[in-house]
């Protein structure tokens, strides 16, 4: 301990490595109070960035659930020709739309003009029961979130071949329940084999009373002339209005007047409100948690100055500077804070992991919180062991030396 004290005591300048073990020095000194200390600040860290990673972790979960309403949807339709006619997607739509940045996913249907669905060849032509025909993408399925209730959707080979996937409220008007083996169905004059039966889709409903055939079949079977007639896209939520606004001219760069582009503008409210209120959260709480954690510091040091008066004068009567002596106080507070803040970080993150595996989210631990609660707290520990140093450093070594 001699030995210490007198390398510390030394007139020359201190280095960081020099500071480091100093504060560990004066830690050692006093291993229960730099435990508690110690693990104060940890608790208020932890709980910093539990409550920031668990509200993340709520967020993701909320996000899925808005996702899945279609908020980072759009759709995208030919609107009317400056004449009046009913326009035309350039057959490049998709490829085009698929080159924008935010753009996640995106898929179409082209709908089959004057072709009409029947169970058999014996009802008359005018009873089409509203049943439409589409030529349909692969990935329709995955960018709308629909799901098939019974069979298979197309693939690669089936797409090729007269099959076909019936939208839910198609199959019940046809009087077919399930997707059976044999079942068929007469499709402009064609007959398509019933693979599929999809559930209702609540961000398409017009795939609901739909019989969806692939594309090559389309084209090869019933001469569709290969223009998508509604596009789907889905982006980056926060890129949403983005994409929006220049959806049209990506469609269709000639006339981008001619393309219709809507979204569920009520549900991408809900989660942009949603979002700034776990916003606004997160900071109120992150910002409670590192004031308690700097008062703790702040306390720690100033009761340590106190009952270290005698060491003080001791030290300033054997040589040491005032600098020397701020230099100690301001090492052991920023260690203090670092050690604690370590520790809470690894608490933090572990009580987010459990109590998301509890909820069946997703554990989301945003790194931002982890390194702001290290560096906030070196700061807070910093300038709330500023104050305890300075005082210590202006006691005088005869009153130091008489205190109790």
């Amino acid at each position: 301990m001699s030995t210490v004290v007198l390398d510390t005591l030394a007139p020359a300048r201190l280095g960081a490595r020099d500071l480091l073990r100093v504060g560990a020095v004066g830690l050692r000194t006093r291993p229960m109070r730099a435990f508690l200390s110690s693990l104060g600040i940890a608790i208020g860290i932890s709980a910093m960035v539990a409550v920031v990673g668990i509200s993340s972790s709520s967020r993701a979960d909320l996000d899925e659930t808005l996702d899945a309403l279609g908020t980072n949807m759009l759709t995208a339709s030919p609107g009317n020709s400056f004449t009046g006619e009913e326009a035309v997607l350039p057959e490049t739509a998709e490829s085009m739309v698929a080159r924008v940045a935010p753009v996640t996913d995106v898929s179409s249907i082209g709908l089959l003009d004057d072709t009409h669905v029947y169970r058999t060849g014996e009802i008359p032509p005018a009873e089409t029961n509203g049943i439409a025909a589409y030529a349909a993408r692969l990935d329709v399925l995955a960018t709308t979130g629909t799901t098939v209730r019974s069979g298979t959707w197309l693939n690669e080979a089936t797409a090729t071949f007269p099959s076909v996937v019936l939208g839910a409220d198609a199959a019940e008007l046809l009087g077919i329940g399930v997707a059976r083996a044999g079942a068929q169905v007469l499709i402009g004059g064609e007959w398509f084999t019933v693979v599929g039966i999809l559930d209702h889709s609540p961000l398409a409903p017009e795939l609901d009373t739909a019989a969806l055939i692939g594309w090559p079949a389309a084209e090869s079977v019933l001469s569709f002339d290969g223009h998508p007639t509604t596009l789907y896209a889905r982006a980056a939520p926060e890129a949403v209005e983005d994409v929006q606004a220049i959806l049209a001219a990506t469609v269709n760069p000639d006339a981008p007047n001619e393309v219709n582009v809507s979204q569920p503008s009520d549900a991408l409210e809900a989660q942009q409100a949603a979002g700034r209120a776990f916003t606004a959260l997160l900071l109120g709480i992150g910002a409670v948690a590192l004031l308690v954690g700097g008062v703790g510091v702040a306390n720690t040091m100033v009761i340590s100055v106190l009952e270290r008066r005698a060491e003080i004068g001791l030290r300033r009567s054997l040589g040491a500077t005032r600098g020397q002596v701020r230099q100690q106080f301001l090492a052991e507070s920023l260690l203090l804070s670092l050690l604690g803040g370590l520790a809470g970080a690894l608490i933090g993150a572990g009580v987010t992991v459990l109590y998301a595996a509890t909820q069946g989210w997703s554990a989301v631990v945003p790194m931002w919180a982890i390194g702001a609660g290290l560096g906030s707290t070196v700061v807070i520990g910093g300038v709330a062991g500023l104050y305890p140093a300075v005082r210590a450093s202006r006691l005088s070594p005869t009153v130091a030396l008489a205190a109790p």
